[in-house]
């Protein structure tokens, strides 16, 4: 039986795109789409009708041109003869290797730092807290700045190593020099080696493939060994000894291959006017590398402070219970509760660190800043065409490094069962 008031339904009306709940918004949300469209067109119009007013169009040709300048640390060869495209790729990959050393560096001197900052120690504990207040608190430009002076000013000049009584000397039996034109440590060289792959970008060396596979190959041995020794711990109560298997698979099979391949250290020799044979490390790579990680590893040291301190007291004290070291307890019961604090805001720590990398130019670093994005530009006069390559550059890196430490942050998280 229906109902008196019960009438025929009302059709669609233009009107409920406004008044109707399950249509505004939606409407809304179109509306806003249409007008940041408009606002888009209207900025690409107007960079376009300024082009043509200058005599310029929007292309990219230019990465095929000749770059004409020398960038000094290279990671892939590199000549003045190469395009500006090679020129940005060598800037790139000196972006993503200083990062890649400032967020290691940044992450074990933070994890160090954050541990000790809760020392029942009074001292150590306010040392730590100086560290953390006074490189926190002072921009990052301005330590990178103190680094540079300090290799440049401080350190003594390839001359100082001359002579039978040398002002300086070489270190760990004389094959690191620190000197105000660098850093030279010794070089690797193999007698027996597995040869060349040469590639468009890059030659790359067998025998270094073949370095990687056995370390990779070790830790996955490593990692079966352990889940051995938990299954036995879990099933008898009594954890096996596994150091010293984990050293003999870590270590034994790379140096038994470094060995089969006839490596040799070649250090710096002193010639005339400087170190020669070894690697030089610039000054800018090591002052840049120096203020990054000493900055961000303020940042890390609190985080990691505070994703410890979120965790229950109750949960050392059970160990201590069970007769754990405080080392051991700090090791496998409160730091691994604690990542799923710590890796989020670690993740922007790692983005920070990669985007401040860009203040390489204050020092002379050559990265993607300095190379596309200095000598390119201001060479071809195509300022929008590599600023917007760079922008696009920046945020791909920046969300690889989000996807990855979103795939680690999604393994360590509290799994509800």
């Amino acid at each position: 039986m229906s109902n008196a008031h019960d009438g025929p339904e009302r059709g669609f009306r233009l009107s409920d795109l406004i008044y109707d709940t399950r249509y505004r918004s939606l409407t809304i949300q179109i509306v806003t789409l249409i007008l940041v469209m408009l606002g888009v067109l209207w900025l690409v119009d107007n960079v376009i009708a300024n082009f043509a007013l200058l005599g310029k169009d929007f292309n990219f040709s230019f990465l095929g041109q000749r770059a004409g300048y020398d960038i000094a640390q290279t990671l892939i060869p590199y000549s003045n003869d190469d395009t500006h495209a090679r020129a940005a790729l060598v800037g790139l990959l000196n972006t993503l290797w200083v990062s890649f050393l400032g967020c290691v560096a940044a992450t074990i001197l933070g994890v160090v730092v954050g541990i000790l900052r809760l020392s029942k120690n009074w001292l150590i504990s306010r040392l730590m807290t100086i560290y953390v207040e006074a490189f926190r608190n002072v921009p990052v430009l301005l330590w990178i700045l103190v680094a540079v002076a300090v290799l440049t000013e401080l350190t003594p000049s390839p001359a100082a190593y001359r002579g039978e009584h040398p002002a300086a000397s070489m270190l760990l039996f004389d094959t690191v020099a620190f000197t105000n034109r660098g850093t030279h440590i010794p070089g690797v060289e193999f007698s027996r080696g597995l040869g060349v792959i040469d590639t468009p970008l890059a030659p790359i060396s067998l025998n270094f493939l073949a370095f990687a596979a056995v370390v990779l190959l070790s830790l996955w041995a490593n990692r079966k060994l352990r889940a051995h020794a938990a299954r036995v711990q879990s099933a008898t109560g009594l954890r096996p000894a596994t150091w010293w298997k984990s050293a003999l698979i870590l270590f034994v099979p790379a140096i038994v291959l470094l060995a089969a391949l006839g490596m040799t250290l070649n250090p710096p020799v002193l010639e005339r006017f400087n170190f020669t044979g070894g690697v030089d490390v610039s000054n800018a790579l090591v002052a840049l590398w120096l203020g990054l990680t000493l900055y961000t590893g303020a940042f890390i040291a609190e985080i990691v402070r505070a994703g410890i301190m979120s965790v229950s007291r109750g949960q050392s004290e059970a160990a201590f219970a069970l007769g754990l070291r405080p080392s051991r307890t700090m090791k496998l019961v409160i730091l691994p509760q604690a990542l799923r604090v710590i890796v989020p805001p670690l993740i922007s720590q790692y983005l920070n660190l990669t985007k401040n990398s860009s203040l390489a130019i204050a020092v002379g670093y050559m990265d993607l800043r300095g190379t596309l994005g200095g000598i390119t530009m201001n060479q071809t006069g195509r300022e929008i065409e590599a600023i917007l390559l760079m922008m696009l550059i920046y945020l791909a890196v920046s969300l690889a490094i989000s996807g990855v430490m979103n795939l680690y942050n999604r393994s360590v998280k509290l799994k509800e069962r």
